[in-house]
C-alpha cells in the first residue's frame, strides 16, 4: 500500500516522495533518471518490491516533478551541453546524491539499498562514494561510470535529445511516446496504453523542461567516477540490455569492471527501458543483491 505523496527537506532542496510497504522493512531507495518522475517506478514494480519485504521509497529528483524546481538558475544553452561546458552545469550529480542522503535522513532511514535507474544509477555510484555509510547495497541499472568512452548514446538519438520540448498537453503525450520508441525495447514492445497513462500522469504532476537541461549537464559534466568505484564495499549489481542505445552496454560493463566483486548481468533484448515482461527478473536480482548482504557480512 502507498503512504501517498509526501514532502521532505533535503538542505536547501524539498523532496516529492511516496513509499510502499512497512516501515519496519528493510528500506530500498529507488532514484529515477534523466527528466523521469518517480511515478515511472510503475505502481504495481513498487509494490511488488514490497510484498518481497521492503519499505519501498521512490522520489521526484530535484528539477522534476513535484520537487524544487530550481526557476532561477540558468539554462544551459545546446552548445554548453555539446561542449560538456561545466559554466553550464548549475549543480551536479554530487549535489544530487546529497539530496538523496538527505531525502533519508529526513525519512530516520540510516542506510538503504539503492536501485538506480539511467541518470539514477550515476547518482546511486555518487551516492555510495560520498555517503557509503547511507548504502546497504547497490543496483545500477542502465548506467555508466561518467568515463567518456564508454557508454555513449547513439548519435542518431542526439536531435531527438536536443530537440526543443514542447510543454502543451498533445505535443507533451507525444514526445514521451516518441522517446520510448526510439530507446525502448523493440524485442518487447511497449504497451502503448500504459505508457501514455504514465505520460499522461507524468504531464499533471508537472513539466519541466529547463530542469531536465541542468539535469543533463549535471550528466554531461560529471567527472570519470572510475577511480573512486574501485575504492567502494558494497554487494553490488549491475544490470544492462544488450540492445541500449542510450547508454551503450560498454557503460554498465565498465560500471561492474570498477566495483569490486560487482556482478553484470547483460539481458538480451532489453533497450533504455525496463517492459513489464522483464521485471520479474529485475525484481529477483534486486532482491538477490540484498541478500549479498549478510552472506557478505557473515
Amino acid at each position: 500500500m502507498s503512504s501517498g505523496e509526501r514532502f521532505a527537506r533535503a538542505g536547501e532542496t524539498e523532496l516529492c516522495y511516496e513509499t510502499f510497504g512497512d516501515e519496519p522493512d528493510p528500506a530500498l531507495l529507488l532514484i529515477m533518471g534523466l527528466n523521469a518522475q518517480m511515478v515511472l517506478w510503475d505502481d504495481e514494480f513498487c509494490t511488488t518490491l514490497a510484498g518481497r519485504g521492503f519499505q519501498v521509497i521512490r522520489f521526484d529528483n530535484r528539477d522534476v516533478g513535484r520537487s524544487t524546481i530550481l526557476r532561477q538558475a540558468p539554462v544551459p544553452t545546446r552548445w554548453q551541453l555539446l561542449r560538456r561546458d561545466p559554466l553550464g552545469a548549475s549543480y551536479t550529480l554530487d549535489d544530487m546524491a546529497g539530496d538523496t542522503a538527505g531525502l533519508l535522513g529526513e525519512l530516520g532511514v540510516g542506510a538503504a539499498h539503492v536501485v538506480g535507474v539511467s541518470m539514477g544509477g550515476m547518482i546511486a555510484q555518487a551516492l555510495a562514494i560520498e555517503h557509503p555509510p547511507r548504502v546497504r547495497s547497490l543496483v545500477s541499472i542502465m548506467s555508466t561510470t561518467g568515463n567518456r568512452r564508454v557508454g555513449g548514446a547513439h548519435p542518431q538519438l542526439y536531435p531527438h535529445l536536443l530537440r526543443r520540448a514542447r510543454t502543451e498537453h498533445d505535443g507533451y503525450i507525444e514526445d514521451f511516446l516518441e522517446t520510448y520508441r526510439k530507446i525502448g525495447s523493440r524485442r518487447y514492445p511497449p504497451d502503448e496504453i500504459r505508457k501514455r497513462a504514465m505520460a499522461e500522469r507524468s504531464f499533471d504532476r508537472g513539466v519541466h523542461p529547463a530542469g531536465s537541461a541542468r539535469q543533463l549537464a549535471a550528466i554531461v559534466t560529471a567527472a570519470d567516477r572510475t577511480p573512486l568505484l574501485r575504492h567502494l564495499d558494497v554487494p553490488t549489481t549491475v544490470i544492462h540490455g544488450d540492445s541500449d542505445r542510450l547508454v551503450s552496454p560498454s557503460g554498465g560493463k565498465a560500471t561492474a569492471a570498477a566495483i569490486p566483486e560487482a556482478r553484470l548481468v547483460v539481458i538480451p533484448g532489453m533497450a533504455h527501458d525496463m517492459p513489464p515482461v522483464l521485471w520479474p527478473q529485475l525484481i529477483d536480482e534486486i532482491v538477490g543483491n540484498t541478500e549479498r548482504v549478510s552472506v557478505s557480512a557473515a
